[in-house]
């Protein structure tokens, strides 16, 4: 079965150049594109893609809002956000909206699909080498009026669970979760596994963000 696509980019060509490489994947079929943050919402409760491949900066409504309206309405529709990532500002607020992954525009159209895929199958944090600076700054960045949590008041959660969050929290990769706790990376797999549920989080970019506003991946911890 193909993946379902949506473009969201207000320019042109980007959507166009994307839509002509993914022809070339028969198992990925774009389905709809959007010029902006609320053609892409529309389109997305309209088609109920697998993943919305959604720019930030856009005119009217921007892909902020438009990721947390569309993550919000289902539990099926994933979210890639592709931004210039040096130059956006704002694509710490597209983490908090529930955006499942990311690119940039700059990388090899080949790992832009493969960004694709991996969000659709349900992961998050592709391109080890962009996510870990994303995820480094994005915890370097406190919300405004707001603090951590103590992390006591995760509740439920055994731990060894805790450390496998305060690992993910850091950008950790199962095989390194696995290697720095000195278990099987089917272990690993099944600790995220079972957080994922117990925190009702849709994928690991969520434990991120529990991890980080929980305090859990603040510097020393």
């Amino acid at each position: 079965m193909s993946i379902r696509v949506v473009l969201a980019d207000d320019q042109p060509l980007v959507r166009s150049g994307l839509r002509v490489i993914m022809a070339d994947h028969p198992d990925l079929d774009v389905v709809g594109e959007a010029g902006s943050g609320a053609e892409a919402v529309s389109l997305a409760r309209e088609l109920n893609p697998d993943v919305v491949v959604m720019d930030i900066r856009m005119p009217g409504m921007d892909g902020i809002e438009a990721t947390r309206l569309i993550t919000a309405a289902s539990d099926t529709t994933r979210v890639l956000v592709l931004t210039t990532f040096d130059e956006d500002e704002h694509v710490h607020g597209a983490l908090r909206a529930g955006a499942s992954g990311f690119a940039v525009k700059d990388m090899a159209v080949d790992d832009i699909l493969a960004a694709v895929r991996v969000v659709a199958a349900g992961d998050a944090l592709i391109a080890p080498g962009v996510t870990r600076r994303l995820i480094a700054d994005f915890i370097d960045r406190p919300v405004t009026g707001t603090s951590p949590r103590p992390a006591a008041v995760i509740e439920g959660i055994t731990e060894r669970e805790r450390e496998v969050l305060v690992l993910i929290g850091r950008g950790r990769s199962n095989a390194e979760i696995a290697d720095e706790l000195y278990i099987s990376v089917a272990t690993a797999k099944s600790h995220v596994a079972r957080l994922l549920s117990k925190l009702g989080a849709r994928d690991r970019v969520q434990l991120v963000i529990t991890a980080y506003e929980t305090g859990l991946a603040e510097p020393g911890r």
